[in-house]
């Protein structure tokens, strides 16, 4: 039986003073850390030059079975009696997979522990001075994922009845299908005039917001050259970004 655990931690959304003060303890004591390609230099920086260090980081178009052999690793690591920490960019269960290696630890009699962490839509957002909900202007939220698991046999999102269905429509990894997306949008019967925010690199020292509207974000997106990481905003509360950026002043 197993006598230490994996801990399947959140690193936050970039910035390395967002990590949680449980995840520094946990990236400071753990014998193995393995992370991901969204955890910034400065955090993996800190881990100490006795523990493991372990990349399992997976980019778009990588094999499936990366998933696969990184659940494996982490197995056989904790029943060696290790402490392991699972170190992912923003949130372990918004869209990290951390409930599928959760499962996989359950499994195999390997004891975890979830620790959460701040998510890119909320630390971007709160970044570029755009609140996800406002009195006035927001009272739900809705976070999505523009790019879904290929091996699905339909798609999961129901983009023609989220065009109404929040005030605030937030939507991660989904600049490779910004396009597709506006598009769906629109025929649904978004107006064009709904306001859109993307913010590139969140929390970050290279963060770049765009602002527009549904119907010219497409072109402003290619023009700015955005690219991934970043998150998309839709929604009345964009319209406050003007007052309350407040990264970059002064």
């Amino acid at each position: 039986m197993m006598t230490n655990k994996v801990f399947i931690c959140g690193a936050g959304p970039g910035d390395p003073e967002l990590i949680t003060v449980k995840a520094m303890k946990l990236l400071k004591s753990c014998d193995v850390v393995f992370y991901d390609r969204l955890v910034s230099r400065e955090i993996i920086d800190q881990i100490p030059s006795k523990s493991e260090t372990i990349f399992v980081g997976r980019s778009v178009g990588d094999a499936a079975t990366h998933q696969d052999y990184t659940n494996k690793l982490m197995v056989a690591h904790a029943k060696k009696g290790k402490r392991v920490l699972r170190l992912k960019g923003g949130d372990p269960f918004i869209f990290g997979r951390g409930a599928e290696e959760a499962e996989y630890l359950f499994k195999h009699n390997v004891k975890f522990e979830i620790v959460p962490g701040i998510t890119s839509a909320i630390g971007s957002a709160a970044y570029a001075g755009i609140p996800l909900t406002h009195r006035r202007f927001s009272s739900s939220v809705a976070i999505v994922t523009g790019h879904e698991d290929p091996s699905k046999n339909e798609p999961g999102v129901n983009w023609s009845k989220l065009a109404f269905a929040v005030d605030t429509l937030v939507i991660l990894m989904g600049i490779e299908h910004l396009s597709r997306i506006v598009g769906i949008l629109i025929n649904s019967g978004m107006k064009k005039s709904t306001e859109v925010a993307i913010i590139e690199n969140g929390t970050t020292r290279k963060q770049r917001e765009i602002t527009g509207n549904l119907g010219n974000i497409v072109l402003k997106a290619l023009s700015a050259k955005i690219e991934a990481p970043a998150i998309i905003i839709f929604g009345k509360v964009v319209s406050l970004h003007k007052k309350l950026a407040w990264l970059n002043r002064s």
